[in-house]
């Protein structure tokens, strides 16, 4: 027992005391094994394992051994306070035993974790296998006799590149395809295409505009707080300095970065403000004026979202996402339409009235799992590609977290919103046409793990697309390699040419530092801090700057350091842990990890050997870096797992060889750069070997040096930029963009303009409307098989067909104020009817419905009432949404738009009777649709145990073109829709499950058709703002609910409208919950109270919009 831990004898003493109470209780014949031991088949192992147990081995090794040392000593201390003996022995066992539970419990949830870990992997390979098997029966392209549109490659020049995709070796050469077969195809490189410096611009004719998404921590162009906390880190600098990268090459106009507007006292004032230039223009930089008025640059804008007075960690941002996507969808559209103007305005021949072609964004990159879930329902409603980074990924902190086991699942869930974030993630694949990653390892251990991507799936797609063969309707998303880019700007070349050179410089720097009898010249003061702890500062310096966390391995570093003689001899130490001011005050794992350093240069006499400076700031690092090289000295990074890797590039670029872990992206970094030697983290011979290695071989040293000065390029911001583009181009399907309409004047500046002319009533409320239909921008289409309407009729025939298909129902004055009609772009709001009336039965509730519609219509009536559009948005069909509205008394006709089939489709009852639905809408929803290949695989995976086929069975009346529905017959018959999500993402489908009418039918539907986003559609073509959109609903409806609720519109809660729902369908307990989707507490979400007068009340909250 060392010194200082006599304390341990306490509890050692306690347990044993306690096994000998227990065997006095029980009898020497009945031993009983604790239960975290495996109980023995007979009696005979039964008293061969007890003989063997010992209560102070197990102690050691399965307690104290996983606990902090630290705790377990304060618990001590506390307990030898005691003055009586006996009490203090009673109180050592019962804290033995409580401490032995924990044990336990932890145990516990390892086995757990275990258990769902493998049934998750189990699911994980069926369903790949399932991919695979349907993939692989077409892969050749021959069973249906029908050439490929493309030639295809040999199968196995496809598998070796398939297989090259995700890892192995870069540097293995692969054997070339025979001559003949060289003509008919081009091998599949699938590994990060290293753009050269020489290479043609892919973009330079362009004019680009990007948009970045990074919601949480403290976003600015300068002076970062970074490390304030756990979200202002290297995520902020990195998506700041990439924007400012992408903005300075050639071809892209403008770059947003978009982030979250904080105005809150806690933090500065610049966080509050809406726009930050990061880099003036080029119109503008050239202007000596400065007032060139461009457009173009960097900008970071910042959006509200959630309470604008609190700084929100990122766990708390998940309910006001759909808030921020509202005020993103409306800048992003605005910022387009200026864009278009100004770029590419409309040529005079079109006429002083015609609008310009307004400019998309050529990608929208989300930047972490909330703003990856921003991107992906931006990108969905404006139909633009999307990308995403992780940059830190939910399931593989969840599997870290759970591994330790110091937290059930639930307390992880509740701390972390962890299913809410990967849940985000998987949205995001859903979603993505390009995943960034740092590394291969990123792809392969950290994304393998999810549903939305398997790499074998992944490889037999990319090879299937490449050949022109079918998909089968399954998709993965790419994934790349796209090493961060680092700003060299500030290493000054002509220092770096001297460091490290051996020059007279090095030398007579130091020599200035180290005596002080000569005038000193300005020198960095952190060197002074760094070499006052070295007996002999000429030495060469070993590097190691990190924070002080255990996964960065230091401990290892210093006992490699420490037993090596030759070491000691030939080199010094520095480590940069941080800051610090008391290691007591810091928290557990950081302390514990300085004070392991002090304990090791205490055990090995490293005094004199070893820097450890308390601080330092940001800006010092480039002078540490500086100081190593002029030393001769090495980098190290010995890290047990490093993701990436960025302090190996900055050590390059100051010209330092370096020594790095084997494990993660460092082996990726040193293929490029060449400038050093990659050891096992946990043999501290192996990293002795390599830092003597480059410190004793000088011409070793140099070439290291010189190897990682020439290829430091490959990781700048303009390298990275430029194959950034080129996989976007190569990755990304750029569809037609939006055709906009031009909104046609506010009808009521029209009518005082009419009036003013000297027009009746009568007529002076239809000039308007007839003035719009002449304006050819606007382009009313017309059913030609409606007996009302004609070709050739005239602007009063149309007027007057229009106003006759409004609901005879409503008072004359309210049908008079209504006159200015259904054309998009008049509506200056809209009254959106969301409420799912359905019985028991799943079939709808007439006397419900009416309520629901007249009071819709008669709280709608009003002073606006002309510019006010009515929606009716349900998980109906066209035919079935249209019966019920006749049923309940209403015309289908009286409605701008209907919204049916859970979002699949969209139609506007007054072009006609035949109710077709929205051709450029489907369009628009058939992104990555599986159409009839998932037909079939939903009632497989959808059905419960024990189900029958008739359980789940295709409802073929309410099927579409975009929308798959089954009939279900029994609600615990079925699996919910996060199951079936999950399963038919393992399967590479990607889909909207959504159930309706009281759980009696299950709507499959394309990955951008939902209620919420026909809504955001139908805003975006007819320019309506968001927050002119008032939505009712009922306290309960669909699965897709929760959905409604949230965003930048008003949302309206009735009571007592809705008599049977389908949420209980859903997703399981263990997931998240609604109180992560939306926050109830939003003042644009009310709820009206029972008996309470609702047609006034909503009356009123209309009046807001």
């Amino acid at each position: 027992m060392a010194v200082g831990n006599e304390w341990i004898n306490g509890y050692l003493e306690a347990i044993l005391d306690a096994g000998v109470k227990l065997r006095e209780q029980r009898g020497a014949a009945a031993v009983q094994l604790p239960p975290l031991l495996p109980a023995p088949e007979d009696a005979a192992s039964a008293v061969a394992t007890a003989a063997t147990y010992s209560p102070t081995r197990y102690f050691v090794e399965e307690v104290v051994s996983r606990f902090d040392d630290r705790d377990l000593h304060k618990t001590w201390t506390k307990v030898v306070a005691m003055r009586n003996s006996q009490e203090r022995n009673n109180r050592l066992e019962n804290l033995c035993w409580r401490i032995w539970n924990v044990a336990r419990r932890k145990k516990q949830v390892e086995w757990e974790f275990s258990r769902q870990l493998s049934r998750r992997r189990l699911e994980q390979e069926l369903g790949s296998r399932e991919a695979a098997a349907d993939l692989s029966e077409l892969s050749e392209g021959e069973k249906d006799g029908k050439p490929d549109t493309h030639p295809p490659p040999v199968a196995a020049a496809a598998e070796a590149a398939a297989d090259d995709g995700g890892g192995g070796d870069h540097q293995q050469q692969q054997q070339p395809p025979p001559p003949h077969q060289l003509s008919r195809f081009a091998r599949i490189n699938s590994d990060p295409r290293i753009v050269s410096d020489e290479e043609e611009e892919v973009t330079t004719d362009r004019n680009l505009y990007i948009v970045l998404i990074s919601i949480h921590g403290l976003v600015r162009g300068e002076n970062m707080e970074l490390g304030r906390d756990s979200d202002t880190g290297g995520q902020v600098k990195y998506v700041v300095e990439l924007a400012r990268a992408l903005a300075a090459t050639p071809g892209v106009h403008r770059v947003d970065l978009l982030t979250r507007q904080i105005s809150c006292p806690d933090v500065d004032w610049t966080y509050g403000e809406p726009v930050e230039m990061l880099t003036v223009p080029a119109a503008d930089a050239d202007d000596e004026d400065g007032g060139g008025g461009s457009s173009g640059g960097a900008y970071i804008v910042r959006l509200p979202c959630g309470p604008r007075d609190k700084y929100l960690p990122k766990e708390s941002l998940w309910p006001h996402i759909p808030e921020f996507v509202d005020r993103a969808l409306a800048h992003v559209t605005n910022v387009a339409r200026a864009l278009g103007e100004q770029l590419s305005p409309p040529p005079p021949s079109d006429g002083a009235g015609a609008a310009a072609q307004a400019v998309w964004p050529y990608v929208i990159h989300g930047h972490y799992a909330d703003a990856a879930e921003v991107a992906a329902l931006l990108a969905s409603a404006l139909n633009v590609p999307m990308v995403m980074t992780g940059h830190s990924l939910g399931r593989n902190k969840l599997e870290q977290l759970l591994k330790l086991g110091r937290m059930p699942r639930a307390e992880i869930q509740g701390t972390y919103k962890i299913a809410r974030r990967i849940e985000a993630e998987e949205t995001g694949l859903d979603a993505a046409d390009m995943v960034v990653t740092s590394t291969k390892q990123e792809i392969e251990e950290q994304w393998g793990l999810y549903d939305g991507f398997d790499l074998k799936v992944e490889r037999k797609l990319r090879v299937r697309r490449r050949r022109g063969v079918s998909c089968l309707g399954r998709y993965m998303p790419r994934m790349v390699v796209i090493p961060p880019g680092m700003d060299f700007s500030y290493v000054d070349t002509q220092d770096l040419a001297a460091d490290g050179a051996g020059g007279a410089g090095d030398a007579a720097d130091l020599q200035l530092l180290i005596n002080p009898n000569k005038a000193k010249k300005p020198l960095p003061p952190i060197w002074s801090e760094v070499l006052r702890f070295f007996t002999n500062p000429h030495k060469p310096m070993i590097l190691a700057l990190s924070r002080p966390d255990p996964k960065k391995n230091v401990t290892t570093l210093l006992k490699a350091y420490g037993e090596s003689r030759h070491l000691r001899e030939l080199a010094n130490l520095t480590l940069i842990l941080g800051n610090r001011d008391d290691i007591e005050e810091m928290s557990g794992g950081a302390a514990t990890v300085l004070t392991a350093v002090l304990k090791l240069i205490d055990r090995y006499d490293l005094y004199g050997q070893v820097a450890y400076p308390k601080h330092h700031k940001q800006t010092d690092v480039p002078h540490i870096y500086r100081l190593a090289a002029k030393t001769k000295g090495v980098f190290i990074n010995p890290a047990l797992v490093e993701p990436f890797g960025l302090t190996i590039i900055e050590a390059a670029a100051y010209g330092l060889p370096v020594v790095a872990t084997k494990n993660g992206g460092p082996v990726d970094i040193l293929k490029v750069l060449s400038n050093g030697l990659l050891v096992d983290p946990h043999d501290a011979a192996a990293i002795t070997a390599a830092l003597l290695s480059l410190l004793a071989d000088k011409s070793r040293w140099s070439e290291c040096r010189r190897s990682g000065l020439r290829n430091i390029h490959r990781f700048s911001w303009p390298h990275h930029c430029r194959l950034y583009l080129s996989h976007v181009a190569a990755s990304c399907d750029h569809p037609a963009p939006h055709q906009l309409l031009r909104v046609p004047p506010s009808p009521s500046s029209s009518s005082a303009t009419s009036a003013a002319a000297g027009g009746g009533g009568a007529a002076a409320s239809s000039e308007p409307l007839s003035d719009s239909l002449r304006d050819l921008s606007l382009r009313i289409s017309v059913d030609a098989a409606s007996p009302d309407l004609s070709a050739g009729d005239s602007a009063a025939a149309i007027l007057d067909a229009l106003r006759r298909r409004r609901s005879t129902d409503r008072p004359a004055a309210s049908s008079a104020a209504r006159a200015i009609g259904f054309a998009p772009g008049r509506r200056q709001s809209l009254l959106v009817v969301a409420v799912d009336c359905y019985g028991d039965d799943g079939k709808p509730n007439v006397e419900q419905l009416k309520k629901v519609v007249e009071l819709a219509m008669s709280a709608g009536d009003g002073d606006d009432a002309g510019g006010r559009g009515y929606v009716l948005s349900t998980g109906m069909t066209i035919p079935e949404a249209v019966d019920a509205l006749r049923a309940c008394g209403a015309d289908p006709a009286g409605f701008d738009a209907l919204i049916c089939s859970s979002g699949a489709e969209i139609c506007y009852p007054w072009k006609g009777e035949q109710l077709a639905a929205d051709e450029e809408y489907a369009g628009h929803v058939a992104f990555r649709w599986p159409g009839d290949h998932v037909r079939s695989a939903v009632p497989r995976l959808g059905k419960a145990d024990g189900a029958q086929e008739a359980d789940l069975a295709v409802d073929a009346a309410a099927c579409s073109v975009h929308c798959h529905a089954y009939a279900a017959k029994d609600a615990s018959k079925v699996k919910k829709v996060d199951w079936i999500r999950q399963a038919l993402r393992m399967r590479g489908f990607r889909c909207n499950l959504v159930y309706t009418r009281a759980c009696t039918r299950l709507n499959v539907v394309p990955l951008s058709a939902s209620r919420p986003r026909a809504l955001r559609y139908l805003s975006i073509q007819w320019g309506i703002d968001l927050s002119k959109v008032a939505v009712l609903v009922g306290e309960k409806g669909d699965t897709d609910r929760e959905r409604l609720l949230p965003g930048l519109h008003r949302t309206v809660i009735l009571p007592g409208m809705v008599a049977a729902g389908s949420e209980e369908l859903l997703r399981d307990e263990d997931g998240f919950t609604t109180e992560d989707v939306v926050a109830m507490d939003s003042p644009n979400i009310v709820t009206l109270a029972d008996g309470q007068d609702i047609a006034a009340a909503a009356a009123d909250l209309l009046k807001a919009i």
